[in-house]
This record gives structure tokens, C-alpha cells and sequence, in this order.
């Protein structure tokens, strides 16, 4: 979805499939587009409406855009991997935003290769789910990590005690066996506790993390992730009775789930 100082952009199409769209410029001289990523579509969406803005002398034009398209792709291994991170930012430059501001990236890649780049911490967020739960269970959360980067990551900001996880992987398929707990495993036993991280797909690793920590005597387990695709209503954690709630920004995520606590965006 995306928006220009608050109002949607009504995305249509011709007959022959092309994109049309109508949109006045706004009257304030700065322009902020907000994009909420839903599929690559909207990328040439975006790129006719900076352009739009421009044509009508816009030259203070922002991007907020929370999730980072293509962030997984931040490598390439052979000459058949199309680095498509890499070219998403070329085409997200070439716009020339005044800044870009994104929240929580999937990687230090994306930082370096998007221009005038503003990086959101999710701090206040993470916090505002630790004292959900606080209220919700009378006491504080123990913190848990599902690897040890994300630990690195999530530490700094949140200044707890916490376990982090170190995954078994099948390295033939990239699938997770299973997953072992290392750090400060005594508040696990008997405590709630909060799954962090950036990003979910089907949510594999989120759910043998679970796992594990029940098997270790941990109470009620819940989620945070910054950015949560729409596929984790294919996974198993929000069907296996492992995790009590997920709390997860309106970044990507457009369905619902009786389970799942939204906090929206701005």
C-alpha cells in the first residue's frame, strides 16, 4: 500500500494490464510517500509517482518504507544468483529521496546500499510488548534470542538477561532439525518468555524455539517480530499451542489472526 502525505494511492490498470493511477500532488511543499510493502507492483507504482511529484515541482520528497523488498537476497553465491537487493536499491536511488526511512533491516547489506538511508530501531516497540506482557502475566519476561546474531543485535537495545539459540540445520536443504539454548539459561525454568527478532516467514525457527524452551520448563512463550509475512497462517507457529500471542508491525503483514497482536505503524 502506499500513501502520499497520508492519502492512498488508488493503484488501477488498463484494459492491456498497464498501471493507472490518479493522484494530485499535495499542496505542502515537503512530500512524504509511504509505502507498505505488498507486492512488486507497487515498486513501479512507486517509481511513476516520485516521478509525478517531481513533474509538479516537488523536489522534498521522503520515502518511509519500514520493510526493506528483496532484503533476503543480500548475497549472491554464483553467477545464476541475480542480486536483486542490490538492484532494488539502484532503482530506490535513483529517485532521489531526501531520505529513506526503514525500520528494523534484515541486513547491514541494505543499509549500505540504499542512499540517504534513516534506520528505525525497534527499541520502543520491543519495549511496549515487554510491558504488554508484564501486565498481562504480573511479572517481566525473560528475553530469548532464536540465534546468537540476533542476541548481538537485540541486547544492545533491550538490557535484560537473555538466552539465545544455535540452530541444527539439515545444510543439505537449509532445514532446521532442531535448535540447542546457550547464555543465561537459568530464567527459563518456570518463567514467560519473549521470542525477538526481525523477520518471519513460515516460522520454523520460531517454532522449535518454542519448543526447546517448553522442554526446558519455560512458561508462556510470546513472539515479537518487527516484519511478518503474510505466510506465517502456513507454519506451525500459531497452531502448535507453543506460543500464547505474536505481536508484530503492520509492515508487511495483511491478514489476521485471533492470535496475532498488531501495532500499527505511522
Amino acid at each position: 500500500m502506499i500513501s502520499i502525505n497520508g492519502i492512498k494511492a488508488e493503484l488501477g490498470s488498463f484494459p492491456d494490464g498497464t498501471m493507472l493511477i490518479k493522484q494530485a500532488p499535495p499542496a505542502e511543499e515537503e512530500v512524504k510517500i509511504s509505502w507498505y510493502y505488498e507486492n512488486d507492483r507497487e515498486l513501479v507504482a512507486l517509481i511513476y509517482l516520485a516521478n509525478h511529484m517531481k513533474a509538479h515541482g516537488h523536489g522534498n520528497i521522503h520515502l518511509y518504507m519500514p520493510y526493506i523488498p528483496n532484503a533476503r537476497q543480500d548475497r549472491v553465491k554464483g553467477a545464476e544468483d541475480v542480486f536483486t537487493l542490490k538492484y532494488f536499491a539502484n532503482v530506490i536511488n535513483g529517485l532521489g529521496f531526501k531520505t529513506v526511512t526503514v525500520l528494523d533491516p534484515h541486513s547491514s547489506v541494505s543499509e549500505a546500499l540504499i542512499d540517504n538511508i534513516v534506520i528505525q530501531k525497534p527499541q520502543g516497540l520491543i519495549e511496549s510488548v515487554i510491558d504488554r506482557i508484564t501486565k498481562l502475566e504480573g511479572e517481566q519476561p525473560s528475553m530469548f534470542y532464536p540465534d546468537e546474531g540476533a542476541g548481538k543485535r537485540y541486547s544492545g537495545m533491550i538490557p535484560l538477561p537473555y538466552a539465545f539459540g544455535i540452530k541444527k540445520r539439515d545444510w543439505k536443504t537449509g532445514q532446521i532439525q532442531g535448535l540447542e539454548v546457550s547464555g543465561d539459561t537459568g530464567n527459563i525454568a518456570g518463567k514467560n518468555i519473549l521470542i525477538v527478532d526481525d523477520i518471519c516467514s513460515k516460522g520454523g525457527t520460531f517454532y522449535f524455539s518454542a519448543k526447546r524452551l517448553k522442554e526446558l520448563g519455560a512458561g508462556n512463550i510470546y513472539l515479537y517480530i518487527t516484519h511478518c509475512e503474510n505466510s506465517i497462517m502456513e507454519g506451525e507457529v500459531l497452531t502448535s499451542g507453543l506460543i500464547k500471542r505474536v505481536f508484530t508491525t503492520n509492515s508487511i503483514l495483511t491478514k489476521e489472526h485471533e492470535k496475532i497482536e498488531l501495532i500499527s505503524l505511522q
